[in-house]
């Protein structure tokens, strides 16, 4: 697509920033849509998944897994060749793969091809999402980096709510005898849009090979190391596995020697890169980034939020479902003042708060969305007859914080880092938030079943609310080890 379309020159300054970066951003948050759409969406269409193809539990479990895993095991390596080989060339190639990919699992005939299919749609999906913070970062001055980040808020909002309706209403509707294969299908139009939008809009990629002499050896060797690769892969496959599948399964032995097992194979890992480095080789990740005090903190911040944001939709969903006997649609249309106020919270956040007080309002949004867990336990907990308007002054006020927390968290996060470390820190920052949640899932998931198992739903989910609030205490607490501002007076370092 790129070697067809010659792509605007990148013009502007540092201080005014890439001309077109709105348009931009436009762009990347599509990508961003495609994604969460399809962490969403298909859970909501495996019951009609089931009864069209077979398929054993294990199969339909994995029609969400496979994505799942091959996502968070390539994310970090897609990142790091957005800087050897361009962001942008990256972003259309995983773009293009991702629409085809989305079409090969709409025509699956059989569970096991829609695996097959899900796991490559989640391979080009982890060299898609890592190149979005990285062209960011790129195009926007540091004035208007709080703005734009503060845009992933109302998009992570509006789309966990359009993942489940949407996916019950297309599910629901079978336009033209497509039932669960149109769920996947509407990826086509977003994905062709954004894949020519893309060509056009996003600047040219600029190399970062020679721009410091940690990415010389970039230069040198142009390729990423395959060893690096695969221990990273496996230490990876061997925490998130058995976080995705342990709940389902009882959580058997070899789910707790398997993540046991990955702590060593991180160690070799990073026993690995160090023999690249003094070879003079590119290693996967940038050692650098973990002298930076910013980045280091935003992870273990990160990791904490992450996972009790996923926990938050994951029991809100199942209560109401399990619990209350809601259909999909129900549940997510119930879904709709979380979402308005991620979007107050992400425009105030971005536009007006994160660049003057920094990382207080990101206390302030983790204050409210602990309140509004608490709120979501007072309210469900022994209730009977509940409905969705006694759920929302909660919803909206959970939400209203989780909006705040969105630009000052990847602002400060990605401060300090220097162009030819971009994109192994975006790999990471998006490995760090598919790690949590899947923690998060595990985590509370197993709660609430525990507790719904000796009482009734209302009270194990009111318990896991109460959870939710602690883990956000806990981000709380470890984000005071985040700097104050971004950049002092707003500005770059």
């Amino acid at each position: 697509m790129t070697s067809q379309i010659a792509p605007p020159a990148p013009t502007g300054t540092p201080s005014t920033g890439y001309r077109l970066r709105w348009a931009g951003l436009a762009v990347i948050l599509a990508a961003e849509v495609m994604d969460l759409l399809d962490t969403t969406i298909v859970g909501v269409a495996a019951p009609a998944v089931r009864q069209d193809l077979g398929g054993s539990d294990a199969q339909i479990q994995w029609i969400t897994a496979s994505y799942t895993l091959a996502f968070a095991v390539l994310l970090i390596t897609g990142g790091r060749l957005g800087d050897l080989f361009g962001r942008k060339r990256l972003f259309v190639l995983g773009a293009t793969g991702f629409t085809l990919a989305s079409v090969l699992c709409a025509a699956a005939p059989g569970a096991g091809t829609l695996v097959a299919a899900r796991t490559v749609q989640g391979l080009f999906a982890a060299l898609l999402i890592p190149q979005g913070l990285g062209l960011i970062k790129a195009m926007f001055p540091p004035k208007e980096l709080g703005a734009a980040f503060g845009l992933f808020g109302p998009i992570l909002g509006l789309s966990s709510v359009l993942g489940p309706t949407l996916g019950g209403y297309l599910t629901g509707a079978d336009w033209f005898g497509l039932g669960w294969r149109a769920v996947f299908l509407i990826n086509l139009p977003v994905g062709l849009l954004t894949v020519f939008a893309a060509g056009r809009i996003l600047p040219a990629d600029r190399s970062t090979r020679a721009s410091t002499a940690g990415a010389a050896a970039d230069a040198r060797t142009g390729r990423i190391d395959p060893v690096g690769v695969l221990v990273l892969g496996l230490a990876v496959l061997l925490l998130v596995y058995p976080l995705v599948q342990g709940r389902e399964l009882g959580w058997p032995l070899w789910t707790f020697l398997s993540m046991a097992a990955s702590v060593p194979t991180a160690w070799l890992f990073t026993v690995q890169q160090r023999g690249v480095l003094r070879r003079g080789g590119t290693p996967l990740i940038e050692p650098s980034l973990f002298g930076k005090r910013a980045f280091v903190s935003a992870l273990a911040t990160g990791l904490v939020f992450f996972a009790a944001l996923s926990g938050l939709m994951l029991v809100f969903t199942l209560h109401l479902q399990l619990g209350l006997g809601w259909t999909p649609l129900h549940a997510g249309l119930s879904m709709i003042p979380l979402s308005i106020g991620v979007v107050v919270g992400a425009v105030l956040s971005g536009a007006l708060l994160a660049p003057r007080y920094g990382r207080r309002v990101l206390h302030l949004g983790m204050v409210l969305a602990a309140a509004g867990a608490l709120g979501l336990w007072a309210t469900v907990d022994g209730a009977t007859g509940l409905g969705s308007w006694q759920l929302a002054p909660a919803l909206a006020l959970a939400g209203l914080g989780l909006g705040l927390i969105m630009a000052p968290f990847f602002d400060i996060a990605l401060a300090g880092v220097e162009e030819s470390e971009t994109g192994s820190a975006s790999g990471v920052l998006n490995a760090q938030q598919q790690l949590g949640g899947s923690m998060g899932v595990a985590l509370l998931g197993t709660a609430f079943f525990g507790w719904a198992r000796t009482d009734d739903f209302g009270h194990a989910a009111g318990l896991t609310y109460g959870l939710v609030a602690a883990l956000l205490a806990a981000a709380f607490l470890i984000a005071f080890l985040l700097p104050r501002q971004a950049r002092p007076d707003g500005e770059g370092h």
